[in-house]
Parts: C-alpha cells; sequence; structure tokens
C-alpha cells in the first residue's frame, strides 16, 4: 500500500530534505546499514524496514551490527539476516565486500560511543555515510545526516522515507516500524506522542501491523530469568530526594543467580517510575566487557540528555543513557548528586 501522508508528516520543525535522501539512493547499489550498540526496538525496527524499502528499489543491502538482536525483537521479519561484526570481519570475501559499499547508512544515533566497534568501520569508508536519527545530541561522524528531533522515533522517519520514495508499505514494513515507534514511546505513552504519532501508527496498521501480536512479543514473552532479574533489580530500589529519585542496579551476580542475559535488563529503569512520588529514575548495569551502562529517565523537567551528557553519553530529555568506568560506589554517587543538581536547576526556572 502506499498512502498519502501529506496531513500527517510534522510539520512542527524544518522538514528533512527527502529530496536530497532520495537523490543519495538513487546515485547508489550497495548500502551497508547499522544501528547503534545494544539494539532496541527502534533501531532494530527501522534497520529492517529501510532494508526492505532499499530492496524494493533493487539496491543490494547487507546489515551489520555490533551487538547482537535482543530475543523479544527476533520476531520481527529479516532479524536473522542481520550480520555481525565479530564474526563478519573474520572473512576476506567480506573485506572485500565492504571495500566496495557505496552507502553506509547509521540508523539512530550520531554518536561514536554509541557506535562502538563500528566506529572503524565507518572512518575507513571511501564513500557516503548518511544518518537518519532523532536525537537531539550527536558527534561530526562525517555523514550526511537527517535528523528531526521532534520525532518520537527514528522509525517514524524511515516512514517518511518510505513515502516520500514511493515505495510499497508491505505487512513485515508495518511491522517493523510499528514496533519502532511503539517501543520508543514506551508503547505511546511518553509525551512524545502526539496526534501525528497516533496516525502514523493507524496508517501502519493499515498496512497490516498487528498490534496484538507485536505487544505479545514484546512484553508477554519473558523468560523466567528475566522475571527473576526484574524481581532481584526492584528489590534493590533506593528513594532518594524525598521519594522523587530511585536508583537501582543490575550486576554481573545478578545476572547469574537470576539465569538472564545482558538484554533482559532492557526497560527495567521504566518499572521504578510506577512507584508513587518518583519522578525521575537512574539504574547502572554492569557489562561483561567492564564499566558500566546507565540509564536515566525524567517525567518532570529535568532534562536527560544534559545529564546523560555529563558523562559522555546523550539520549533525550525524557531518556537518555551513558557508559562510564568508574568503581560503582563512586559513580553512584555522582549520578545521584548529577540528578540532584539538575533537579534543582530544573525547580527554580518554575
Amino acid at each position: 500500500m502506499i498512502f498519502n501522508v501529506s496531513n500527517i508528516i510534522n510539520t512542527s520543525a524544518p522538514p528533512i530534505d527527502w529530496a536530497q535522501f532520495a537523490a543519495i539512493v538513487s546515485r547508489a547499489q550497495r548500502f551497508l546499514l547499522t544501528v547503534h550498540i545494544r539494539p532496541d526496538g527502534d533501531c532494530i525496527g527501522s534497520e529492517l524496514a529501510m532494508a526492505a524499502m532499499l530492496r524494493q528499489l533493487g539496491k543490494e543491502v547487507r546489515l551489520l551490527n555490533a551487538d547482537r538482536v535482543p530475543p523479544d525483537l527476533r520476531f520481527l521479519s529479516g532479524a536473522d539476516d542481520i550480520e555481525y561484526l565479530d564474526t563478519f570481519t573474520g572473512s576476506p570475501d567480506n573485506q572485500a565486500w565492504l571495500g566496495s559499499v557505496d552507502v553506509i547508512m547509521v540508523l539512530d544515533t550520531i554518536s561514536w560511543a554509541q557506535l562502538g566497534p563500528m566506529k572503524p568501520v565507518l572512518q575507513g569508508h571511501k564513500g557516503v555515510i548518511v544518518a537518519i536519527d532523532h536525537h537531539a545530541i550527536g558527534d561530526d561522524i562525517g555523514a550526511v545526516v537527517f535528523s528531526d528531533t521532534h520525532a518520537e522515533a527514528t522509525g517514524r522517519l524511515v516512514f517518511e522515507a518510505v513515502q516520500h520514495l514511493g515505495v510499497e508499505l508491505t505487512p513485515d514494513m508495518a511491522t517493523a516500524l510499528f514496533t519502532a515507534i511503539a517501543t520508543d514511546t514506551g508503547w505511546f505513552r511518553f509525551s512524545s506522542v502526539t496526534d501525528q504519532t497516533f496516525a502514523v501508527a493507524a496508517e501502519l496498521v493499515r498496512a497490516g501491523a498487528k498490534p496484538h501480536v507485536i505487544y505479545n512479543h514484546l512484553y508477554e514473552q519473558m523468560s523466567a530469568g528475566k522475571i527473576r532479574l526484574i524481581g532481584r533489580t526492584l528489590a534493590k530500589v533506593e528513594l532518594h530526594l524525598d521519594g522523587k529519585l530511585a536508583f537501582t542496579s543490575i550486576l554481573l551476580d545478578d545476572f547469574a543467580q537470576s539465569g538472564a542475559i545482558p538484554g533482559d535488563s532492557e526497560d527495567i529503569v521504566n518499572k521504578t517510575l510506577a512507584i508513587g512520588g518518583t519522578q525521575m529514575a537512574i539504574i547502572i548495569v554492569e557489562q561483561q566487557t567492564g564499566g558500566f551502562k546507565i540509564s536515566f529517565r525524567s517525567r518532570c523537567g529535568v532534562d536527560c540528555s544534559k545529564v546523560a551528557a555529563r558523562f559522555g553519553g546523550g539520549g533525550h530529555r525524557q531518556a537518555a543513557g551513558a557508559s562510564q568506568n568508574l568503581p560503582y560506589d563512586e559513580l553512584k554517587t555522582v549520578l545521584i548528586a548529577a540528578m540532584t543538581e539538575a533537579y534543582g536547576i530544573a525547580e527554580s526556572r518554575i
């Protein structure tokens, strides 16, 4: 199906120059798509839908990511076709193919830190780099950037690209894009959701996305290990700032004792905001390779992206992340202090 969406594309921000994007696509034949480390529903859904769009246009496309697709997203069509850097680079044939790529397309980030081990691949690329993203903070990765920070998800931007290029929106593409938008909006409950969000979601449903099936895959197929990990993590919640700030952590021992995998830690931070009176949350997750992944959440005037930037990260106003190698106790102290300071500044502006 092809829909006329001129009335639902975001007009509150400077429009993306999709004609320029179309010109880049038309001149290129061989594409490599990639996303940020610790992939989520938005980047994977966007990547798969973009790949399907390019293939409809007769392009040669391969998907190469640094990290594996989380179990709850493997139901998406094409997820099994994604290749991974740790096995890809060992093949001379793959290296030769990589050298012949016309365009590397990065979805859902323009941050070197979020690209992780994919950074050298981009730096060594002799062709065009394209980035499609909706985050407010990023780096100069040498890309032609197509960005709209008002968009609720990168999946929304891929949807716009599909419409502007006149490509058929297949059920598989619609499912991937619905997943992208639904996950990055907390199943349509975040303040980034507008009437336009629901208009796009309706078009995706008309094209074949089935929300009840997608929800079941995302939220009703948890492993016993993840359930136990959620319990352990919530049992450790500490409240600060008179209950306005929730803090918790997941350490390697928590994964071992619960039988969970690293991907099972996603979204647990949001559950702490169900505690009455909480307006902000922090979770730190110990990484198998060392250091900690940090997630920030805000349901008040605190801008998480600015707090995350202090720790080398970024993201959105209400949800952001970073990585740090500080010792646990020191990291916990500085994070709580940073959020407390940010809350004080936000309150002083009211």
